[in-house]
């Protein structure tokens, strides 16, 4: 048995692989044995069947399993002795392979490739500069969050005419047919619609084509109170009457307030409110300025290192442990973002590998108590109990891609944060807007 490298490039080999007929008959034999075990032959107990009718049975078979094994067997030894870093795993070379006598031929002859994962080796100093974005909280920020928060644990009260973000309550009416009380928002609306109702007092009748105005099927049931099957067969035209407008009236500023806000005692007066807004605001205009370092820092990386990988190779590979899930043209489609993802991971690892960076378990659990907290605190619940917070936290790394997930960023926050404290910040001031924009 011989195996033979052949170059075809920087990252890419084929291996011809030199198989002898008589080298692989003690395998073969013993891929018989198991065969003569299992096989059920009428006339002979299972087991007792002659060797020599087993191997005119199944004697190719035997033959091809012992060959494959050698194949498998040498392969690895190679790589192993050779110290090869592959990328994917060996592929059958069907351009060059040429076609198997399995009974006549005594050298069987078979190609593979094989590509090498890239060297991945680079530095990183105060040479190197990567923008960081800082937002200023402007006070119209800091009034339109403050009255946001505060309709949050507002509440619903009449009034006078329909405005934008208004909740109408009204009757519908076609011929015998009527839906009362049905509930009726202007986002639901197609925006061109919305003009039939802005300005529209309680009492006010019109006719409205539910078709054109309500495009979303789900939103048009629910507001005709039928099933998705039913809506074929409605006819568009619908006389509304407005019984009640309803709009979302700030909570007033309350110790009760304040303590479903931030917890019991944290904020007392307004001053307080005021610097927990502008603490709200920072962390949330930071996030969006730390997601953007993130993108800006891995394109500088990606630029700066410029990996090449064998992607023809690649594409192969995808395709073949996928199984048919996908064709070459969706591998195609999406390839160009698969390896930007991939030299990420690459560039990712050296650091953590060069750095000796490790994820701890502790790490993780704190990463999932922050989702947990954040979670909590949409629905209004920041003092949840520390036990109740590392059982949520908990669950959520039990869900494998949750966990994943966690585990990634968990890395990523790592490399960054090194990214960071190397480099060379330009920091540059922007406004929100443009950040979001950059962002989006």
């Amino acid at each position: 048995m011989k195996v033979e490298q052949v170059k075809v490039n920087d990252l890419t080999y084929q291996l011809n692989v030199n198989i002898e007929k008589a080298d692989a008959q003690d395998k073969k034999k013993k891929a018989l044995n198991e065969f003569r075990k299992k096989v059920e032959i009428r006339g002979f107990r299972k087991g007792m069947a002659p060797m020599s009718l087993v191997e005119k049975m199944h004697g190719v078979q035997a033959l091809v399993e012992a060959v494959n094994q050698m194949i498998s067997e040498a392969i690895n030894n190679h790589i192993a002795e050779n110290k090869l870093n592959i990328l994917g795993e060996p592929l059958p070379n069907e351009e060059k392979q040429k076609e198997i006598d399995w009974e006549n031929d005594e050298n069987y002859e078979f190609v593979f490739d094989i590509a090498l994962a890239p060297q991945v080796e680079f530095t990183l100093s105060k040479d190197d500069k990567i923008v960081s974005y800082n937002v200023a909280v402007s006070e119209e920020a800091k009034k339109a969050y403050k009255s946001n928060m505060l309709k949050q644990f507002g509440k619903l009260e009449n009034t006078d005419s329909v405005k934008e973000e208004d909740f109408i309550i009204a009757d519908l009416e076609q011929g015998e047919n009527k839906v009362e009380g049905t509930y009726i928002t202007l986002r639901q609306m197609a925006q061109e619609a919305k003009g039939q109702f802005l300005g529209k007092k309680p009492g006010e009748s019109f006719e409205v084509n539910v078709h054109e105005t309500f495009v979303n099927e789900t939103d048009r049931a629910a507001l005709l109170k039928v099933k998705k099957e039913e809506l074929a067969s409605v006819e568009p035209m619908w006389k509304v009457t407005v019984k009640e407008v309803k709009t979302f009236v700030e909570a007033e500023q309350t110790q009760e307030i304040y303590d479903r806000m931030f917890g019991e005692g944290v904020v007392t007066d307004e001053a307080g409110f005021e610097a927990k807004v502008a603490e709200r605001i920072a962390l949330e205009y930071k996030q969006e300025s730390d997601f953007r370092f993130v993108l800006d820092a891995r394109e500088y990386l990606l630029n700066k290192t410029n990996i090449e990988l064998p992607e023809e190779f690649m594409k192969r590979w995808l395709f073949t442990i996928n199984e048919g899930k996908f064709t070459m043209e969706d591998i195609e489609k999406d390839f160009a973002l698969f390896c930007k993802d991939f030299r990420w991971q690459m560039i990712s690892q050296y650091i953590m590998r060069e750095q000796k960076m490790e994820i701890t378990r502790e790490e993780v659990l704190a990463a999932a108590k922050q989702i947990a907290k954040y979670q909590f605190a949409m629905y209004g619940l920041n003092d949840v109990p520390e036990e109740q917070l590392n059982s949520y936290a908990e669950s959520i790394l039990a869900n494998e891609k949750e966990g994943r997930r966690i585990v990634e960023k968990t890395e990523q926050d790592k490399v960054i944060g090194y990214v960071k404290s190397v480099v060379t910040l330009e920091e540059k001031e922007i406004s929100i807007e443009d950040l979001q924009a950059m962002n989006n």
